[in-house]
């Protein structure tokens, strides 16, 4: 007699997994996100194993577990994974104090964050699409509104 089961809140082609108690602040976790949101898990895990970032290793491990999830828990295909979503949440702060001149202190703040990583399988064919699509956008230049001349 256990608890009922809770209903699954991503859909059945996608897979996910959490680091906590990351030494980071979000805000630089934020950016190791950002370099890995929307791409294919292959590519994802090569620019974070040559970032020179510190915690880059910490969500190349997240990654990897989302990957592991979606191939052991629900048998997705690891090839056509992409990464399509990766957002970072606060966690605990601990507080300090440095001593300063005078006998004063000023505090420390040491902020821990968390990241979440959701994979989705996609079909390679849609990939394409999209990826044809973004690339027509970024090629082709932004036209500017006609202004008017002035007059002297």
């Amino acid at each position: 007699m256990g608890k009922p089961s809770r209903e699954r809140s991503l859909p059945d082609n996608a897979a996910k997994a959490v680091s906590r108690s990351l030494r980071v602040s979000p805000q630089k976790l934020n950016l190791v996100a950002s370099m890995i949101r929307g791409k294919s898990v292959d590519k994802a895990l090569a620019d974070l194993e040559f970032s020179r970032k510190r915690i880059a290793q910490d969500v190349r491990k997240c990654v990897m577990s989302a990957v592991a999830n979606a191939e052991n828990n629900h048998q997705l295909d690891v090839n056509q994974l992409v990464v399509s979503e990766a957002y970072v949440g606060k966690n605990l702060v601990l507080k300090r104090f440095h001593a300063r001149g005078r006998g004063r202190a000023s505090t420390v703040f040491k902020p821990f964050s968390q990241i979440t990583v959701i994979v989705k399988e996609v079909d390679p064919d849609v990939a394409a699409e999209e990826t044809t699509k973004k690339a027509a956008k970024k090629a082709a230049p932004a036209k500017k509104p006609a202004t008017p001349k002035e007059s002297e």
